[in-house]
């Protein structure tokens, strides 16, 4: 039940209520949402306030009202081509949703084998890794986990990093993203970190994506090793 004494406004949480019964599977891709009247008798609120949750909850692509027959939810899927470079933040705008990041690690370490070799480091060159937590609206899809050239990415250090890292990148240095490396994909199941990080039950499905990105000069960017919720993303060839 939703809490009036909470501070957060009453539309919220019943915004967040819906969500959580989209990502949990109690509502599927197509299902139709109980009505204004149902959801207000439901939560003992106004029909007010779960107006004002649902035309949000439309704006932003969870739901879609179609004339006369009601508000179902939308098609919440990710999309993206493996071939193609598309930024996290693209990928979601381009189905109406909100995207942000959430800092978990921003440090310097020594690479292994793979790394060196995949970024074409210099001999005793470290590696900056950044592990952010991905929202698609308000509830987070990806743990992305990459790593760059000490050497070339230092200035990442200084940087919040909580919206598109790609469009810094290119705004502000002049280092676009644009050609992918190898990109594998392989399903794996969410251990207990990944499950807490990912605010997703243990033993969920994921994808494990490991991927190069280059620069427009063919220079690596950044080796990725992400763990993707795997219901809620879908990959094209």
């Amino acid at each position: 039940m939703l809490k009036p004494e909470n501070l957060e406004p009453l539309y919220i949480q019943l915004k967040k209520a819906i969500q959580a019964m989209i990502f949990n599977g109690d509502f599927q891709q197509g299902d139709k949402i109980p009505t204004e009247v149902e959801l207000s008798e439901q939560y003992n609120i106004s029909r007010i306030t779960v107006r004002k949750a649902v035309e949000e909850m439309v704006k932003e692509g969870y739901l879609i009202k179609k004339q006369g027959k009601g508000t179902f939810v939308n098609n919440l899927k990710i999309d993206r081509k493996v071939e193609h470079v598309m930024s996290f933040s693209a990928a979601c705008q381009s189905k109406g949703l909100t995207s942000h990041s959430v800092i978990t690690k921003k440090e310097m370490i020594e690479p292994d084998e793979d790394l060196k070799k995949d970024l074409r480091l210099e001999e005793d060159e470290k590696v900056i890794y950044i592990q952010r937590k991905r929202y698609a609206g308000n509830s987070p899809l990806m743990l992305e986990n990459n790593y760059y050239p000490q050497h070339r990415f230092q200035f990442l250090m200084n940087e919040s990093l909580e919206g598109s890292l790609y469009e810094l990148l290119e705004k502000k240095y002049d280092i676009r993203p644009e050609n992918p490396g190898e990109t594998i994909l392989e399903i794996t199941l969410a251990d207990e970190e990944k499950a807490q990080l990912l605010e997703t039950s243990l033993g969920k499905a994921l994808f494990y994506m490991r991927t190069i990105i280059y620069d427009q000069h063919n220079q690596p960017v950044h080796a990725g090793r992400q763990y993707i919720i795997g219901e809620r993303y879908q990959f094209t060839l």
